[in-house]
């Protein structure tokens, strides 16, 4: 098991076909104790206890630091210690340049790049004091080619932030023996995107993959099990591409 007697902290995790509880649910079959964060309406609870027993669900809202210090302050009287963070939480918006408004704005950088920073912020004093952590922040092929599929040019400026942040943070605590690395996934079918795709442009959408489908949560969550473990003790900085070749650089 890759990540015997670890603990993970898991954002925007509830969601039961999403990114984030198909990589706590692997976490957990590798033997971490998983702690979900999510918003109270997503029963984050539910979701830990879906993982089976010795798992922790905790309301949170990464665009608030009082709740990210919180939540952090319960997995450690939980478990004693945090040996990984995935930064998952994100939310996207469908609209052009033109039609962003502040608001839309706010919302979208908040949740992406607002929720990494405080989150990161609330769990690397442990990290520091265990000398000791991985931190992996979910951004988006949309940061590295201009825009995603379905999300607007603000999701993709929060994702690229989250690439900037996440290599700013690699430099900074790598000496306190914290890594922090992203993964960029591409088309992944989870229930953000269900259903918006018509059938024409899905298949113009797939030519322009060389492997020829749509990504699956689990196909990224490997990807974060991997930077979350020992196999990639010295990787940091690094952006790991999962996008079945959508983007080759």
């Amino acid at each position: 098991m890759l990540l015997k007697d670890k603990v993970a902290v898991i954002t925007g995790g509830a969601g039961p076909n999403g990114l984030g509880f198909a990589t706590a649910k692997l976490m957990a079959q590798h033997g971490a104790r998983v702690a979900i964060l999510d918003l109270a309406g997503a029963e984050p609870t539910t979701a830990a206890g879906r993982l089976g027993d010795g798992h922790l669900g905790v309301v949170a809202d990464v665009t608030d630091k009082a709740s990210c210090d919180a939540a952090a302050a319960a997995v450690l009287k939980a478990f004693g210690r945090i040996d990984i963070l995935v930064n998952n939480a994100g939310i996207t918006q469908p609209v052009k340049t033109l039609d962003i408004t502040g608001a839309d704005y706010d919302r979208i950088l908040d949740v992406s790049l607002r929720g990494t920073l405080y989150m990161s912020q609330a769990v690397i004093p442990v990290m520091r004091k265990q000398k000791s952590g991985a931190i992996c922040c979910v951004s988006s092929v949309s940061a590295q080619r201009g825009g995603g599929i379905l999300g607007g040019p603000h999701y993709s400026a929060a994702k690229a932030g989250v690439l900037g942040l996440a290599r700013a943070m690699a430099r900074e605590f790598g000496i306190d023996g914290i890594r922090v690395n992203c993964v960029t996934p591409g088309l992944i079918a989870t229930d953000i995107n269900k259903g918006l795709i018509p059938e024409d442009k899905l298949k113009t959408i797939l030519e322009g993959i060389p492997l020829n489908r749509i990504g699956e949560p689990a196909d990224v969550a490997g990807c974060l099990v991997f930077l979350a473990s020992d196999l990639a003790k010295y990787l940091t900085g690094v952006t790991l591409d999962v996008n079945g070749g959508m983007l080759i650089h």
